[in-house]
């Protein structure tokens, strides 16, 4: 089995995980994470071909893995992706609520559309998908894990990036109102708040000019790969965070510390 960092075991064993945006980037590598733990994985997003394939890479490490359809944004989508995962693999236990996008633009640049692009997507649709996970695991009497992929803008913001620190801040407001709300169905509620983490999204920028000079500025001159967050997610959805519901661990390499 090809593993992707630090040792979980198979801590995860039996256990039913659905990643959003899994399709590339960090959504793809929490995947992996998840199913060298042992756990059933379900990826989903709008982009199938590639998730598709990602399918059939987890597969082989020896767990069963699926992908789904799903529109965050859409109900009828989110339901229909839920009942697919459980007939697959079974309910849902552990929830990494992941998709997101952002738009740069200056505030006075931004129209409706982007506005809602940039919200809906990053706030609206996690929190769909959380409500819809959370209803059925207090129905079905289960205990639970939701991890939402926040952002250290979620408690800072930048130029350029304000709709996306707005979006990202109401998600960390969203994950302490669900784990107040859902503590008493044994359903933890937590965030992972990443720093500047290279992607192939961003990788060319961050191999740029501008991405060096950004780098340079950083609290220990280097950005973090996927990998960095591993450890965070393991330790959130694993049984060592028991005692932990409504935190947000911040995976920045201090970044934060004196400003992005």
């Amino acid at each position: 089995m090809s593993q992707t960092g630090g040792a979980m075991g198979q801590e995860l064993a039996g256990k039913t995980a659905l990643v959003t945006g899994a399709s590339s980037g960090l959504g793809a590598r929490f995947a992996r994470v998840l199913a060298d733990a042992g756990a059933n994985v379900a990826l989903a997003a709008r982009r199938g071909d590639r998730l598709a394939k990602l399918a059939d890479e987890i597969g082989a490490r020896g767990v069963r893995a699926i992908a789904v359809p799903l529109d965050v944004l859409e109900p009828r989508s989110i339901g229909a992706a839920l009942d697919r995962v459980g007939q697959g693999l079974g309910p849902v236990d552990i929830l990494i609520n992941n998709a997101g996008i952002s738009r740069e633009k200056w505030i006075t640049d931004f129209d409706e559309a982007d506005y809602d692009a940039v919200m809906d997507t990053n706030l609206k649709g996690a929190f769909l998908v959380a409500q819809a996970v959370g209803r059925r695991m207090i129905a079905d009497k289960r205990s639970g894990k939701i991890v939402n992929i926040a952002s250290v803008l979620g408690s800072s913001v930048i130029p350029m990036l304000s709709v996306y620190a707005m979006a990202k801040g109401g998600l960390l407001q969203m994950t302490k109102a669900m784990a107040i709300e859902w503590a008493r169905h044994d359903i933890q509620v937590n965030a992972i708040a990443p720093g500047y983490i290279r992607t192939e999204i961003n990788d060319a920028f961050f191999r740029s000019d501008a991405g060096q000079k950004l780098t340079a500025r950083l609290l220990r001159r280097r950005v973090g790969e996927p990998e960095d967050l591993d450890g965070a997610l393991q330790l959130l959805v694993g049984p060592a965070s028991r005692f932990i519901t409504g935190s947000v661990v911040t995976v920045d390499d201090g970044q934060s510390l004196r400003g992005l």
